[in-house]
């Protein structure tokens, strides 16, 4: 438990006065009534030293670089996550197509402004080579890092900040008298799709023995941080409880840093009366909160689906459309739902087995074929692509298997920078391409 440190002077129109409060404010802003269609993408990757690819790099380093990236054509953000990934959060796009376009021009131009300082990006669920370790200095991860200790197990929560990334794709809730029925297919489809995306069957220079190594470590992190919502006919409702019944993580000191709480004392505890500090939690806090809490669908007023392993070209463009097909496009949509009923909530099978486990294996077989048929015209290859890989009961991992079964975990993280450039390269000639033939008909 922390100390009156973290003690804070509020308005006290700022302060929760019951739970009721509490739970009105976090519901109301679950979900926002929005027509479908519109998509956010992010993607992580793990920075690697091109000349010492089993070190990590150094935060000063990792800082330097990134602070000279210019503005990105598509609107792109980069931010830094604890263990010196890089994330790129592209802008909300009209669709799908236009999300993978706009992230694929700045991630080409981050990964060649970082190639000249040595460094290059490895889109992978987990960091196939380097121990865990923890870069940044910031608060927030200093306190996180030993909340999970108390908790037992600092390990995951080590992993998890530091040798994790992840491909989230973000999609509006739609109308409000279907959220109900969104959430439980977002959700359904989460077993599946863990299996499909699969790519981190290594962590530390070990096989691990899990498909995704990188949904692994998550779950270990708990259900009441890190599982589904329970997918009842009140999504709003059900994420309110959810955050209230999670265990408080971090508070804000007076000077604006982060201070561990110990232990699990949850939300509605502090409501109550029984909090990490002697004051009561204000609306500022419960943000912080909802900051700490990471479902495998996250309510922001918007679907926030979290459960996909970073991978690379041409399989984080094909799992973008993949997952946009399934949930935005009704007939595919239907199907989806009747495929993955029979396995939702596996996620335990789905993360150790992959596409190994026969009843995963029907149901992404059946998303895939549709999601060939129903995906954009411009996405309809890389789909094509996944569905015949899904066809072999292979994932995105096996190629990173295999190349560090032959020459060693630090070749197959190297490899997968390399890899990731040759495709920009080859990406961006075809633009130019296409550009050339758009340019000689309008001519003509």
């Amino acid at each position: 438990m922390t100390t009156s440190t973290a003690l804070a002077d509020h308005p006290a129109e700022d302060v929760l006065r019951d739970l009721d409060a509490a739970r009105e404010h976090v519901g109301s802003a679950a979900l926002h009534p929005a027509p479908t269609g519109p998509v956010g993408l992010e993607l992580e990757a793990h920075l690697v030293d091109l000349a010492s690819p089993a070190s990590r790099v150094p935060w000063h380093r990792v800082t330097a670089a990134v602070a000279t990236l210019p503005p990105l054509d598509g609107g792109s953000q980069v931010t830094l996550e604890p263990g010196g990934q890089v994330e790129l959060s592209g802008p909300p796009a009209p669709d799908v197509t236009a999300a993978v376009t706009g992230l694929r021009s700045d991630l080409a131009a981050v990964r060649g402004r970082l190639a000249a300082d040595g460094l290059g990006l490895a889109p992978l669920g987990a960091d196939p080579c380097r121990p865990a370790q923890r870069v940044c200095p910031g608060s927030r991860y200093v306190a996180m890092e030993e909340h999970f200790q108390s908790l037992g197990h600092r390990a995951a929560g080590v992993t998890m900040m530091t040798s994790t990334a992840a491909l989230q794709v973000n999609l509006e809730a739609g109308p409000r008298a279907g959220w109900a029925a969104r959430l439980r297919l977002a959700q359904a489809l989460g077993p599946v799709l863990v299996a499909v995306s699969a790519c981190s069957p290594m962590l530390a220079g070990s096989e691990t023995g899990w498909r995704s190594g990188r949904q692994r470590t998550w779950a270990q992190l708990g259900a009441a941080r890190c599982g589904p919502l329970p997918g009842g006919p009140d999504p709003a409702d059900e994420w309110a409880a959810f955050a209230l019944a999670a265990p408080v993580m971090l508070v804000r000191s007076p000077a604006g840093d982060a201070v561990p709480v110990h232990g699990r004392t949850s939300f509605a505890d502090w409501v109550r009366g029984a909090g990490p500090v002697d004051r009561r939690p204000t609306v500022t806090d419960l943000e912080y909160h909802l900051t700490t809490l990471f479902p495998p669908v996250r309510l922001r007023g918007y679907l926030e689906l979290r459960y996909l392993d970073a991978a690379p070209e041409p399989w984080w463009p094909a799992l973008s459309a993949v997952a946009c097909t399934l949930l935005d496009d009704p007939v595919a949509a239907d199907t989806a739902a009747a495929a993955t009923e029979p396995v939702a909530g596996r996620w335990e099978q789905a993360t150790r087995l992959g596409l190994a486990d026969p009843e995963l294996h029907a149901a992404a077989t059946a998303c895939l074929e549709v999601a060939v048929r129903r995906a954009p015209a411009g996405l309809r290859a890389p789909v094509t692509a996944l569905a015949e890989l899904v066809g072999r009961r292979a994932s995105p991992g096996d190629a990173l298997l295999h190349t560090a079964r032959t020459a060693g975990p630090a070749a197959a993280l190297l490899a997968a920078t390399r890899d990731a450039a040759i495709h920009d390269a080859a990406i961006h000639d075809a633009a130019i391409h296409d550009a050339a033939i758009h340019d000689a008909e309008e001519a003509t």
